[in-house]
């Protein structure tokens, strides 16, 4: 049993939210879940996405402020996969491989009466997702776009960035932490080739990178070396942790939902942390000895079957309700064979590249 939301959103605001799809501003609305009432903002979410018949929507909660312990929640309709499951199922991939990540889960959502069909609940990465996992405190930001990409060039309009921090954006921390990402990204793009090793420790916590690194070549996010992720600086440690964000363009589509190629993504992955790292002999050891344990491990059909099928089977008899994705019944069931073919051929490109890491 999904849970299942019902928003109550003044027709007033509602007319005034479709009349500009791309406002920022948030409309105050009520939500109801097991009978009790949250008042909350809400506002659509996403760039293209906004476009969608299906809209995604960010909920602050205001009164109670917590709401299954945070303060936000993203609501995405996932209306360009078919199958509605890759960004659960890549998120919890990378909670298996040891990378932070958010928690998600499937509901019902409901607005003004009319029902809306399966979302993704997704957690955000704020102080709250900090403060749930017993983490320290530290700063939080947002890659906002494509000059996220750890270089000092900008991917926008390839020239040198203005700021060493664009491409960000702060969701929580403090007046040093802006410092901090600047001296972070001049760091990885300043230390001597001699020097990077026993320096860029100072700065990131290579291991997590690696780990998260393989995760994001075995499910093959495009978009995610440079955007779709967040940087968490520990507070006590001073090391920057990178974390996954909008995984549904994976495990054999692509961001319109159309079939991406298996061979697609290189096993070195991209952006300029990633060379960096991988030009360093330790390093690249370590990272082939992560993604070679994933293959052999995690990224395989008799791992991700069940989780794929229960999914699956979890899903089905909403989405025969679900007025946007009904009429495609047939494509959602053909789903999980599409991410198995992709699985076993891209576990089989990945170790025909092996050698690239020695």
């Amino acid at each position: 049993m999904l849970p299942s939301y019902d928003l109550f959103i003044h027709p007033m605001y509602l007319v005034e939210m479709r009349k500009d799809v791309w406002s920022d501003d948030p409309v105050p609305a009520k939500l109801t879940y097991q009978k009790r009432k949250y008042d909350i903002d809400v506002v659509y979410r996403g760039s293209h996405i906004r476009k969608f018949e299906k809209k995604s929507y960010h909920v602050m909660f205001y009164k109670p402020k917590l709401f299954q312990g945070v303060h936000e929640i993203h609501l995405n309709s996932e209306f360009k996969d078919p199958s509605l499951i890759r960004n659960k199922l890549s998120l919890d991939f990378f909670h298996d491989l040891g990378t932070l990540s958010p928690k998600s889960q499937h509901v019902l959502v409901t607005i003004n009466g009319r029902f809306q069909g399966v979302y993704l609940q997704l957690e955000s990465v704020d102080e709250r997702f900090l403060h749930n996992r017993n983490l320290p405190q530290g700063s939080i930001c947002y890659a906002v776009d494509d000059d996220a990409n750890f270089s000092l060039m900008s991917e926008l309009d390839e020239d040198v960035k203005t700021t060493l921090s664009a491409g960000y954006e702060l969701k929580y921390g403090d007046e040093e932490s802006e410092e901090h990402l600047s001296e972070f990204v001049y760091q990885v793009n300043t230390i001597s080739r001699a020097d990077f090793e026993k320096k860029i420790v100072k700065y990131v916590d290579v291991e997590k990178y690696l780990r998260w690194l393989a995760g994001i070549v075995c499910t093959s996010n495009f978009d995610g070396f440079v955007h779709n992720y967040a940087l968490y600086r520990n507070g006590e440690t001073g090391l920057f942790e990178i974390i996954p964000w909008d995984y549904d363009a994976t495990w054999g589509r692509d961001v319109q939902g159309r079939l991406l190629e298996h061979d697609y993504i290189r096993i070195q992955g991209y952006n300029t942390l990633s060379a960096r790292l991988l030009d360093v002999a330790s390093f690249r050891r370590r990272y082939s000895e992560i993604i070679r344990k994933v293959l052999d491990e995690q990224f395989t059909i008799a791992y991700m079957k069940p989780r794929v099928e229960d999914l699956h089977s979890l899903l089905r008899p909403y989405i025969l309700k679900d007025p946007h994705v009904k009429d495609h019944i047939e494509k959602f069931d053909g789903e999980p064979e599409i991410i198995f073919q992709y699985i076993k051929k891209r576990n089989r490109f990945l170790r025909n590249h092996l050698d690239e890491l020695r």
